[in-house]
């Protein structure tokens, strides 16, 4: 087994400073987008959030909740997709929860709405088909707003729900309830790949939550386990999530330039928190286990603690929240959780940063 190494540029060099780290950082990003995920357009605006609604009343009363548009431009004009934002009517800033979300109801069994306003965050719902669709239509929604160059490297579906998310960010981050300084995005499944992808690409989230993500996300492929989810299923079932290069290494994963600790370290030094279930083979909790361990020298670079915990299968249950990378592993299976939910704001209790400002 090779997994290629973090701490090497591409001309051999030694990382050793996190001065150095930001250059190797934006290597592996420009890796992954070329050879995996496809290459984003550049966005040099900033989207525009617009008020719709208030419902009302919200959460017995103790919330605030907004139906709003957001909008940008792109070469093909504006473009816009709606979020649902909700947070604690306390007239205070709180730490946000952006959620990809697979529902156009913000109250839907994967979100216990309640539970996290009463927790003390603000919760944006981004439904990930409002923004494109999840199929091979390249003309759909945003995906139809930027040409479309080469096949090999033109951004894939993940990209661009992750994109959405950063835009929903530029208004989020400028609004009264929310600390700017602990914004975390969030996904399930698909979707943990595409919070993943977009924390790490997006550095004003301190915090990346990836939910059961697995191949293509939080699990390395160089360690695949019976019944796991490989690059080849993927290349015949779901090719559209990526750029066209990948699908070329489904026949000799081996052969690829890079594996999924890339993805996770290009989070650091910030904070990533993975979740995998026991029964969820198919995400292969753990190759997602050594991805957190793989992707740990990249915090030991800034003399901080990845993934603190055992190379060793873990044992069910289990979490390990103490470093900057978070692992737990439940029983049961591929699910995005009440108690996921409360491990994750829990982590992010645990690692917040004071807030040095207030959004006006």
């Amino acid at each position: 087994m090779f997994i290629p190494d973090l701490l090497t540029f591409l001309d051999g060099t030694p990382v050793t400073t996190p001065a150095q780290w930001q250059k190797r950082r934006r290597e592996l990003l420009s890796i992954l987008e070329r050879e995996e995920y496809g290459i984003r357009p550049a966005f040099t605006g900033c989207a525009q959030g617009t008020l719709q609604e208030i419902v009302s009343p919200c959460c017995a009363g103790h919330a605030r909740h907004e139906r709003l548009v957001i909008s940008f431009d792109t070469p093909s004009g504006a473009f816009s997709f709606p979020l649902q934002f909700l947070y604690p009517a306390d007239g205070h800033p709180h730490p946000l929860l952006l959620s990809l979300s697979f529902q156009s109801d913000v109250y839907n069994a994967y979100t216990p709405v309640e539970e996290i306003i009463d927790n003390g965050f603000a919760l944006a719902h981004l439904c990930y088909t409002d923004v494109t669709s999840d199929d091979a239509d390249m003309s759909s929604g945003l995906a139809g707003c930027y040409p479309r160059r080469d096949p090999a490297t033109d951004w894939g579906k993940l990209s661009m729900w992750g994109f959405a998310a950063s835009r929903a960010a530029d208004y989020l981050a400028t609004h009264p309830a929310v600390d700017p300084q602990n914004m975390a995005v969030i996904g399930h499944s698909r979707l943990g790949k595409a919070a993943l992808l977009c924390g790490a690409l997006d550095e004003r989230f301190r915090f990346v939550l990836a939910n059961n993500a697995g191949c293509g996300g939080d699990a390395l492929e160089q360690t695949k386990h019976p019944g796991a989810e490989t690059i080849a299923v993927m290349a015949e079932a779901f090719p559209f999530w990526f750029c066209g290069n990948r699908s070329k290494y489904a026949a000799n994963p081996s052969h690829m330039p890079f594996d999924q600790h890339f993805l996770m370290a290009a989070i650091a030094p910030r904070f990533v928190a993975v979740c995998s279930a026991e029964q969820d083979t198919w995400a292969d909790p753990y190759s997602q286990q050594l991805c957190c361990v793989a992707a740990s020298p990249a915090w030991a670079l800034h003399r901080l603690h990845g993934f603190v915990g055992p190379q060793e299968p873990a044992t069910v249950p289990a979490e390990y929240a103490e470093g900057h990378i978070a692992y737990r592993i439940r029983d049961g299976v591929h699910f995005l959780s009440r108690k996921d939910w409360l491990y994750y704001m829990d982590f992010i209790r645990k690692h917040m940063a004071p807030q040095t400002q207030t959004c006006v």
